[in-house]
């Protein structure tokens, strides 16, 4: 609220007036020598501004001072204009295909913002995902709270063809052209595709949407679970039981190390407990890996004859020095029992902090390699063999782009690397054909390790 000033009452300066002090009156030669002092000290202030850039200049490796001029040189007399994202772009192109390793690469500001989201399993579009090395488009798997998953898609369904409206389809098993029909949709807008399963064609109609994947589903011979996977996760019940399963066994697939996949696991292992069960199956068919940091709080599950309560589950051994990563906690036996049986399933997809997830279950005696089960994809039957660790460093914090580089080899706490190699046939694991069936493969699967 202003306030109304009137003549008898003066300005607050006013009141301060007592406290003032006249100005000294200056001679000219005084006046003079201040004016050179302030100039000096301009002048000093520049000097040594100068010298700090020149410092700094020299500091720079040759070749960056030479890169800097050529850009500079570009932007001042080349005869076509050159944008800094074009400039820039083509460096680091050449960083990530010609001098970094497959796992290590530039991260432009969008790229990096959409690796963090998928870290958090922040996903937007349909929700399928196919084989890489399939000619046809058969789906490999539905991310769980997806349209896929909401519409009934199912996984070894192949697409067939798609289209804006049904009179409009296109014939078409092409992964590239699907993908470009896709990404030409915003959220919510509606498109139709032709699916292709063992009860024949059918035309769905569907939609992107943004959606945070749930990455754990459990089944046992007479119950299935899904689980949500925003804010807090709980269980709902959804799915087809799983009748190749024996009653004390129960079956729960790991899809990724990433989002809210601790807590959904737990809900897991909790529903495992309340139905009495004694086995597990662990079905990790997929898992291309994800956050350590995850692995190691859901591998408190299974470091079965460790007594330590934090049992060390991978080391990395950065040249200069070695660090271990412990499991959270030790509860093998709050939910196992000496009778028990852990079996894993695994692929060629099966990868990184999942390899290590199994070195662990190895090392600790959870299983032996004769309860392992792989898939055989392309006439091989191993996992993928990567046994290296990234670490994401962001660049500039006002820009958001960022590098990730390989910066460890991962050792498992029985001193093996399986880098380059991964777990074979040959280490005396079960093996089972390749199907495009949903549940073909695993039904064959189970019969191999259950036998």
């Amino acid at each position: 609220m202003e306030e109304k000033k009137t003549e008898n009452q003066p300005a607050l300066e006013q009141e301060n007036t007592a406290e003032c002090v006249p100005a000294p009156v200056l001679s000219g030669e005084e006046r003079q020598n201040r004016i050179w002092k302030i100039v000096g000290c301009c002048g000093l202030a520049l000097l040594l501004f100068l010298l700090g850039m020149l410092t700094q200049w020299l500091l720079i490796e040759p070749q960056m001072r030479s890169l800097i001029k050529v850009k500079d040189a570009i932007d001042r007399d080349y005869y076509q204009e050159i944008s800094d994202e074009s400039f820039y772009g083509a460096i680091f192109d050449v960083v990530n295909d010609e001098l970094l390793d497959e796992y290590s690469r530039y991260m432009t500001t969008d790229e990096y913002a959409a690796l963090l989201a998928e870290n958090e399993g922040k996903r937007e579009g349909i929700g399928l995902v196919f084989h890489t090395d399939d000619d046809k488009l058969c789906v490999y798997r539905v991310c769980g709270n997806s349209p896929a998953e909401k519409e009934g898609i199912k996984v070894g369904e192949c697409v067939v063809g798609f289209g804006k409206t049904q009179q409009t389809l296109t014939q078409s098993e092409s992964f590239d052209e699907f993908s470009a029909f896709v990404n030409g949709f915003e959220n919510d807008e509606q498109f139709f595709i032709v699916l292709r399963g063992q009860d024949g064609e059918r035309t769905l109609q569907i939609s992107k949407a943004a959606y945070v994947e749930n990455y754990v589903f459990y089944r046992s011979k007479t119950s299935a679970y899904s689980f949500t996977a925003e804010g807090k996760v709980s269980a709902q019940a959804g799915g087809t039981p799983l009748s190749a399963l024996q009653t004390d066994t129960a079956y729960i697939r790991l899809l990724q190390f990433d989002g809210n996949a601790v807590e959904a696991f737990d809900k897991a292992m909790e529903i495992f407990r309340e139905e009495g069960k004694k086995n597990l199956v662990l079905d990790l068919r997929g898992n291309g890996g994800g956050s350590l940091d995850i692995m190691q709080k859901i591998s408190k599950y299974f470091c079965k004859n460790s007594t330590d309560k934090n049992p060390v589950v991978v080391t990395a051994d950065y040249g200069e020095k070695k660090t271990e990563f412990r499991a959270t906690a030790n509860v093998y036996g709050q939910y196992f029992s000496a009778e028990s049986r852990i079996c894993v399933l695994a692929d060629g997809n099966s990868a990184s902090a999942t390899e290590s997830l199994i070195g662990a279950m190895l090392s600790y005696g959870t299983i032996e390699y004769g309860d392992i089960c792989l898939t055989e994809r392309g006439g091989v039957a191993k996992t993928y063999g990567k046994g290296i660790m990234q670490t994401s460093y962001l660049l500039d914090v006002m820009k958001g782009d960022a590098v990730r580089l390989t910066t460890a080899k991962i050792f498992w706490p029985n001193g093996d690397c399986i880098h380059g190699k991964g777990i074979v046939a040959a280490d005396g694991t079960k093996k089972v054909a390749a199907s495009d069936g949903s549940d073909e493969e695993l039904t064959a699967a189970i019969a191999a390790l259950f036998a």
